[in-house]
C-alpha cells in the first residue's frame, strides 16, 4: 500500500554534527533529486545525539542544533532544517513506523540516507531494509556511500579529534566549510577592554567539544557581516584564570556593543598556545603580533 503525503519533500536523513563533506553528499543529492521531481530539499536532524541516548554515554558534539541549522541554511542553501524529538520512543520505534513517520509527517516523496544510517529499535532498520521498503510504499531512496579523504572516512568522530587537538586548518578540510562557534555575547571580565582591546565573550555550554587552549585566527559573522578576528580559547592565565574555560574574540578595527546578540566565530587557523604574561604590557605586544599573524592567515584565504 502507498502511503501519499500531502506536501511533497525529498529529506536528507541523518545527526549531521558539524555537517561535513560526507553529509554535503547527502544535502546535495537531496537538493537534487528536490529539483528533479518538482519537491522541495529538507534535512531532518534530531535535538539531541541520538548515540547519547543508545548509549547512555553522552558524545561531545562539534556544534549545537542551532549552529548546525545555520550551516545548513547558509553553505547549502536549504531553509527547510527539521529537528525531530530523540527519546526512547523513538529509540524503540518499529524503523518501518519511523519511515512512515517521515513520510505523514513531513511530506516526504523521497528520502536520502548515508551508508551506515540506521532507524528503529535496535537499529534493524539498515539501508537496505529501508531501500527495500520505500519501493514497496512508492517512496523514491538513495543510499549514499562512504565518502573519504586523502584514504580516511570522513566522519564527525575524526574531526572531533582535529578540533579537540586544535588543528583547525585539517578540520576545516574535512568539514568544508570553517569550524564555528556560536552564542550569545555575554559580559565578560572587561580585562580585554583595560588593557585597549575589548572583547566579545561566548559561554561555553556543556555538551560541546572546544578547540584546544590557545589562539587562533578568526573571523565574526554578525548580521551578514564578516569581521577579521582574534580568538583566545583557555583559562586567561595572565589574569589569574582558573580551570573555566573561556571563549574571547578580539574583533580588529570594531567599535560597537554586541552584548546580548547572536554572533557566530569561525575558525581558520591555530596561531599559538596559550600562555602566562608578567604583565599587561607584554600582552598588548603579544596582541599586536596575534593581529598581524590572524590578517595574514585571513587575507590568504579565499574567504
Amino acid at each position: 500500500m502507498s502511503i501519499i503525503p500531502v506536501n511533497k519533500t525529498v529529506v536528507a536523513l541523518g545527526f549531521f554534527d558539524g555537517v561535513h563533506k560526507g553529509h554535503a553528499q547527502l544535502i546535495n543529492m537531496a537538493k537534487k533529486r528536490a529539483l528533479e521531481i518538482g519537491a522541495s530539499p529538507a534535512v531532518l536532524s534530531f535535538d539531541v545525539s541520538p548515540e547519547s541516548i543508545v548509549t547512555g554515554y553522552e558524545v561531545p558534539l562539534i556544534g549545537s542544533m542551532e549552529t548546525r541549522a545555520d550551516i545548513i541554511k547558509r553553505f547549502f542553501d536549504v531553509e527547510d532544517v527539521i529537528f525531530c524529538h530523540f527519546d526512547k520512543a523513538i529509540m524503540t520505534m518499529p524503523w518501518k513506523d519511523f519511515i512512515d513517520f517521515i513520510v505523514s509527517e513531513y511530506g516526504a516523496v523521497h528520502v536520502v540516507i548515508g551508508h551506515d544510517f540506521r532507524c528503529g529499535y535496535k537499529g534493524e532498520g539498515n539501508p537496505e531494509k529501508i531501500s527495500a521498503y520505500c519501493s514497496e510504499i512508492g517512496l523514491g531512496c538513495d543510499i549514499i556511500p562512504k565518502f573519504t579523504l586523502d584514504g580516511i572516512t570522513v566522519s564527525s568522530t575524526y574531526i572531533r579529534g582535529l578540533i579537540a587537538g586544535g588543528d583547525i586548518a585539517r578540520a576545516n578540510y574535512f568539514l568544508g566549510h570553517p569550524y564555528i562557534f556560536a552564542g550569545i555575547v555575554s559580559k565578560g571580565h572587561k580585562v580585554g577592554r583595560k588593557i585597549g582591546s575589548p572583547t566579545i565573550n561566548l559561554k561555553c555550554p556543556n555538551g560541546l567539544i572546544l578547540p584546544a587552549n590557545g589562539v587562533y585566527a578568526t573571523q565574526v559573522y554578525f548580521c551578514g557581516r564578516f569581521l577579521p578576528s582574534v580568538t583566545n580559547v583557555g583559562v586567561r592565565p595572565t589574569f589569574g584564570g582558573k580551570d573555566e574555560i573561556s571563549i574571547e574574540t578580539y574583533i580588529l578595527d570594531f567599535e560597537g556593543d554586541l552584548y546580548g546578540e547572536y554572533v557566530s566565530i569561525e575558525f581558520y587557523e591555530f596561531l599559538r598556545s596559550e600562555q602566562k604574561f608578567c604583565d599587561a604590557e607584554e600582552l598588548k605586544v603579544q596582541i599586536k603580533k596575534d593581529c598581524k599573524a590572524a590578517i595574514e592567515v585571513l587575507s590568504s584565504i579565499n574567504l
